[in-house]
């Protein structure tokens, strides 16, 4: 191989762009250290983007005894939505209960338990519903008269990588997508990796520390950078979801129990559909190739339709997702698998850290924990503080987060539509949503509909395209209507061929 054209020096090479490789990046960078991420696709290319969509303290863990999760996680759902009140929100969750299911007792015994575990001073607590009563109760098989409510949140995922890298990115870190790390020794001093980008040729990284990131990928990167050690062992579980119209008209969801001991979620989503998942099945194959069954889909349509009145069929599906979880093999069902954290830490020699396992509502801690472990073992003495920060766009009513800015949002978004007056107010309302107070970099010196450029499609300007290429790396048709938005749920079936093709005769500038 010829010798790099780039060659780049840096504290810590993050090797991985999904929910937790970002936010180590970004700690990481905020902690004043020197950081390049690398990702071989696009952000959030594969698990970060294939959740629930749901901050959550994870209530069926309960049973599972895994309280020190539950009690985490729960912490960090209000943190979170404080940070990034833009792509997140509280969600009610309504569980329609029967007979033979777990007994009633337990469940509120649970959700009493699942109230107490945390300090809660945006989201409501649990109680009993009489479902004949409730607009809940209304999409609902009559058989079901009563159930449990309690709250959670949605979360954009997808986004909330992508906000991470670009918080990381103002912080001084690089990012570079599509970038693939080929080669990664360990020196007498520091590691030295080769990344392969297409649009630079061979890149050359110095580092001092590594992170591994690397999601399903963990233990094979893992491989490769230390072949004669042991290293933790993951276990891949497939989590599927399908998209229907909309089932229901009010803004609840649903938690369903099944016979199997399993849950799936019915969630109100892109305001005209309902999001139905997940599946939980052991994984053997490519993770980069992962897609649902019919299996799967035939078992997600027949638990729904055992609770809506009108019956979920596959033909109904018009989208589906799947992503590979990574998680820490414990030898438990595929149902019960830990979704807790490893840090796992091998410094003979320059140290390298991998990531074990984890979900979404608690990455900001396990990056926390991570960039801990970096600072020490070089001398950072920053100390912790994403706690206390807003993700980019997030700043909507001051810097610091708050509480107003959770439970105002919707008027500060009604702000923004009367700003911006001129650009019709459902696309004003889903800027806000998307980009929050960063709504004023996408429209800055626009003052009319012909200052958006091109309408590349039914609302997708090209001032929206030029913002997700030049700040929040999209590249392709797909990056830019399945993960930076969901537009591809909405446009025409032609948009992806449009925009394609737009991207083609309006190539970045370098």
């Amino acid at each position: 191989m010829a010798e790099p054209q780039h060659i780049l020096d840096c504290d810590v090479l993050v090797i991985g762009g999904g929910i937790n490789g970002a936010g180590i990046a970004r700690d990481a960078a905020g902690r004043g250290l020197s950081v390049v991420l690398c990702e071989k696709d696009d952000l959030a290319a594969h698990t970060s983007s294939a959740s629930t969509k749901l901050i959550h303290g994870g209530l069926r863990y309960l049973e599972y005894y895994e309280f020190n999760l539950v009690r985490k996680a729960l912490i960090e759902r209000e943190v979170l939505l404080r940070a990034a009140p833009h792509i997140m929100w509280p969600l009610r969750f309504v569980m329609p209960h029967a007979p033979g299911q777990r007994p009633a007792l337990l469940i509120r015994a649970g959700l009493f338990l699942y109230d107490l575990l945390a300090r809660r001073e945006l989201l409501p607590g649990s109680r009993g519903v009489n479902l004949r009563c409730h607009a809940a109760g209304k999409p609902l098989k009559p058989g079901f008269t009563r159930g449990f409510v309690y709250s959670d949140g949605w979360v954009d995922d997808a986004r909330l990588v992508v906000l991470n890298a670009l918080d990381a990115s103002e912080k001084g870190a690089t990012i570079l997508t599509q970038a693939a790390c080929t080669r990664l020794e360990r020196k007498a001093a520091d590691w030295e990796a080769t990344l392969f980008k297409a649009s630079c040729g061979h890149i050359r990284v110095n580092a001092r520390y590594v992170v591994n990131a690397a999601g399903p990928w963990t233990a094979d990167l893992l491989h490769q950078a230390l072949p004669k050690e042991g290293g933790g062992q993951l276990r891949l579980i497939k989590g599927s979801h399908i998209v229907v119209k909309r089932i229901f008209e009010h803004d609840h969801a649903y938690i369903f129990q099944n016979r199997d001991g399993r849950i799936v979620f019915a969630i109100p989503y892109e305001h005209e559909f309902t999001l139905i998942g997940t599946t939980d099945v052991d994984y053997h194959g490519d993770a980069g190739q992962v897609a649902i069954s019919d299996e799967e889909v035939a078992y997600l349509c027949r638990l729904a339709s055992e609770y809506f009145a009108a019956p979920v069929l596959p033909a109904d599906v018009v989208w589906t997702y799947s992503g590979v979880r990574p998680l820490v093999e414990d030898g438990a069902a595929a149902k019960a698998v830990t979704r807790d954290y490893r840090l796992e830490i091998d410094s003979h020699g320059p140290p390298i850290l991998s990531v074990f396992g984890g979900k979404i509502t608690t990455y900001r801690k396990l990056a926390e924990e991570a960039v801990d472990h970096i600072a020490k073992a070089l001398s950072n003495h920053h100390g912790a503080w994403t706690q206390n920060a807003c993700l980019p766009g997030g700043d909507v009513y001051g810097a610091a987060p708050n509480n107003r800015s959770v439970l105002e949002f919707d008027a500060w978004a009604r702000a923004q539509q009367a700003r911006y007056s001129w650009l019709p107010p459902l696309l004003v309302a889903r800027y806000c949503r998307a980009y929050g107070t960063r709504i004023h970099t996408l429209l800055c010196d626009r003052a009319q509909i012909a200052d958006m450029g091109d309408e590349i499609a039914p609302g997708l300007y090209a001032a929206e395209v030029e913002y997700q290429r030049r700040y929040e790396w999209a590249r392709s048709a797909q990056d830019i209507l399945w993960r930076r938005t969901k537009l591809g749920l909405h446009l025409p079936a032609d948009a992806a061929d449009r925009l394609r093709q737009w991207l083609i005769e309006h190539p970045m500038a370098k």
